[in-house]
């Protein structure tokens, strides 16, 4: 049978129970004091734990391999030779024919300008020169590239001096979190390039004549297949363009006047979406 305890009639203490009761000390504090101890007793587990962790990684870093253990180590399959220039310098890889330049320029010759975005040849980042036209080095196989020159973002300076390029995104903001900054160079450098050979875009307005003059319009449409996520696509413009032409990109936008502030309020409160 069930017991209630809220039925139950409050106990009675004696005199020596209520005496006793009256010099015990004041308990308002012990669960502050059980969180803390629980608190600190954890934080140094969890130290604990990753220092051990860490001191065991090392450990088993240094063994060597178990002879007939079971693994899968990552075998080259058909290696080739490539004898190419990156930005400048020589350079002799024997790699998987597989292997793609991007990989290469960042696994074998440290160079992790390029960065790798999307892997699919979508997003641009990894853009950079060979024998000075734009590439996406995610989609080139290196092994196509024997003889040829290499030319990535940590080649376009010349020692402590900057780029064009370079100095004009800088002097523009055409950048926020910079990852997508080192193709976006690249391809701006490339499309100047290509430019000043005659190619034409889908915007060009007479594909039969010579584009000189880039408009900020071409320069979009050029530029469109290196994304920046940040959205810093004015600045990225304007630096082009001051590298391209000298000049300044056009300013396309400019701050409400008090007339237009005044005139949005009042149609919004005719909608009854007055602002508060």
């Amino acid at each position: 049978m069930p017991h209630d305890i809220h039925n139950d009639t409050p106990a009675e203490l004696s005199a020596d129970e209520a005496a006793l009761l009256r010099e015990m000390p004041a308990l308002s504090d012990v669960g502050h004091a059980r969180r803390t101890f629980m608190m600190q007793t954890g934080g140094s587990g969890i130290g604990l734990f990753a220092a051990n962790l860490l001191a065991t990684e090392s450990a088993l870093a240094q063994l060597a391999p178990v002879s007939g253990a079971a693994s899968a180590p990552v075998v080259a399959q058909n290696v080739v030779t490539i004898n190419f220039r990156v930005n400048g310098a020589p350079h002799a890889l024997d790699i998987d024919s597989r292997v793609v330049l991007l990989d290469a320029l960042r696994e074998r010759l440290a160079l992790t300008g390029s960065k790798k975005g999307c892997d699919q040849g979508q997003c641009g980042a990894c853009t950079v020169l060979v024998d000075g036209q734009r590439v996406l080095s995610c989609l080139t196989l290196a092994a196509t590239l024997d003889g040829r020159e290499v030319t990535t973002i940590e080649g376009l300076a010349k020692g402590d001096q900057l780029h064009p390029m370079q100095a004009a995104f800088i002097k523009h903001d055409g950048f926020q979190c910079g990852y997508c900054t080192s193709g976006q160079i690249c391809s701006a450098v490339g499309m100047l390039g290509e430019a000043q050979r005659g190619q034409v875009s889908h915007v060009t307005e007479n594909v039969g004549k010579t584009p000189t003059r880039l408009s900020d319009d071409e320069i979009k449409e050029r530029m469109s297949g290196n994304i920046c996520r940040c959205g810093a696509y004015p600045g990225i413009v304007a630096a082009i363009q001051d590298v391209h032409s000298g000049h300044q990109s056009a300013q396309t936008w400019g701050f409400a006047t008090e007339a237009q502030l005044a005139m949005t309020t009042d149609e919004k409160k005719e909608d009854g979406h007055a602002t508060v």
